[in-house]
């Protein structure tokens, strides 16, 4: 299960440009996914109180809402889940965490109501969902700042620049990067000690895919966890370890972690909830994702999860630790579920461009 620990959240207002690209993809049909620890892992949702003045009337809904996927945008899901409970207590949302590709099997199969993911979706996870004749309403709930982590020990690398991550995590620096000298010969010569979300996870997915230029394309030769509880405590543990993960995790591991500041060319910038939000953080910004299966949306027990989705993310998504969308992507989403669009409109979307552009 996920931890309950609390989370250190900045409060955030989020100034016009977030990055990125988002996936939807819409598939039909809905059952009972399995919850695992296969995706990549973030800090769970908190007992939530945002929502409360925007809960719906008690209503006599019943039925199952099924949701999967990864285990980063979770915390949001399961605090809408938890929201939407109190006025519908009829109504049961589980929320499994298979990781972002997990979700997708089971989504574009039929078996699931909602997908989660921290990346958008793949033209072949688009292909398997057609196949099967499911249908998808993608809509972007927050956004993230991927975080690089080093040791509270580690008072030299303040700074990473996009090249000389791609020199510590390339498949060529595989048994040959090994000493941070390596990496800039100012640095001390000292073994280089790497742990990161395992190749399951939609975290190391966009991760490669913005530092190495290509997702799953990175050396296997260091530490993967598929709980980000592990990473933490093995750069915690290591004086020259490097590791990372989603910014709310970050957040709540601070006092013994550091964050890199990361250089994607117009210099050293910090992954604080302001910089995430204008896209100054480059390239690491992402946006977190849900997936609505279009057929699903026509079960009122579905619709009315969804509906209250779209109206409380922001609020939610900042009471467990992300980025809120926006104020401008708002009525674009809730026009996009009202509509119906189908099909993805981020997975070929270039790094830096802003949601609502996206959206539009």
């Amino acid at each position: 299960m996920m931890s309950k620990k609390s989370i250190n959240r900045s409060v955030v207002k989020f100034v016009a440009g977030v990055t990125l690209a988002a996936v939807l993809a819409s598939c039909s049909g809905s059952g009972t996914p399995t919850a695992s620890t296969t995706g990549e892992t973030t800090p769970a949702a908190t007992q939530t109180t945002a929502a409360k003045d925007a809960a719906p009337a008690a209503s006599n809904l019943s039925g199952n809402v099924t949701v999967d996927g990864s285990s980063t945008v979770a915390p949001i899901s399961k605090a809408v889940a938890e929201e939407f409970a109190k006025a519908n207590p009829g109504v049961k949302v589980p929320v499994g965490t298979s990781g972002t590709g997990g979700g997708f099997k089971k989504f574009c199969a039929g078996d699931t109501d909602i997908s989660n993911a921290s990346r958008p979706i793949k033209k072949a996870e688009e292909e398997d969902c057609k196949k099967n004749s499911v249908e998808f309403i993608e809509i972007p709930v927050a956004v993230d700042g991927l975080t690089v982590v080093v040791n509270k020990e580690n008072t030299f690398a303040k700074c990473l620049t996009v090249a000389e991550l791609k020199t510590m995590w390339s498949p060529d620096a595989q048994g040959k990067i090994t000493n941070w000298n390596q990496v800039r010969p100012d640095f001390p010569d000292a073994k280089l000690a790497l742990f990161g979300p395992g190749a399951d996870s939609g975290t190391f997915d966009y991760f490669t895919e913005a530092i190495n230029g290509k997702s799953k394309v990175s050396r296997t030769d260091f530490q993967p966890s598929e709980d980000d509880n592990i990473i933490v405590k093995g750069v915690q543990g290591d004086k020259n370890a490097l590791g990372f993960f989603g910014v709310a995790f970050y957040e709540e591991n601070a006092a013994t972690l550091n964050a890199v500041e990361i250089d994607g060319g117009a210099g050293c910038v910090a992954p604080t909830a302001e910089n995430i939000n204008t896209g100054k953080y480059s390239p690491l910004s992402r946006p977190m994702l849900i997936y609505i299966n279009k057929k699903s949306y026509s079960r009122p027990e579905v619709k009315a999860f969804v509906d209250f989705y779209v109206a409380n993310q922001s609020k939610l998504a900042k009471e467990v630790g992300y980025v809120a969308l926006p104020s401008a992507a708002d009525a674009l989403i809730a026009d996009r579920v009202k509509t119906g669009k189908t099909g993805s409109t981020f997975h070929d979307a270039k790094a830096g461009t802003p949601i609502v552009d996206l959206l539009k």
